[in-house]
């Protein structure tokens, strides 16, 4: 998935704001507090946290087959 220019607008204000996220990558579900987005290798990274576990993910945007900010 390539995010559109609205998408990366909602996930940066989902960083600062600390607000949840949905993504669905591979056919599983996402609940995810995004922390930071970096790049590696080329590939554009979403750090991000379990809300309940604190578990640290790192989800590839191009992985990504969709992307929802939870108001």
């Amino acid at each position: 998935m390539q995010l559109s220019t609205r998408q990366y607008d909602l996930l940066e204000r989902a960083i600062v704001d600390g607000s949840r996220i949905t993504i669905m990558r591979r056919g599983t579900e996402y609940v995810v507090i995004p922390e930071r987005l970096r790049v590696d290798g080329g590939r554009e990274i979403i750090i991000a946290r379990h809300p309940s576990t604190g578990h640290r993910l790192e989800l590839v945007i191009g992985d990504i087959d969709y992307l929802e900010v939870i108001r």
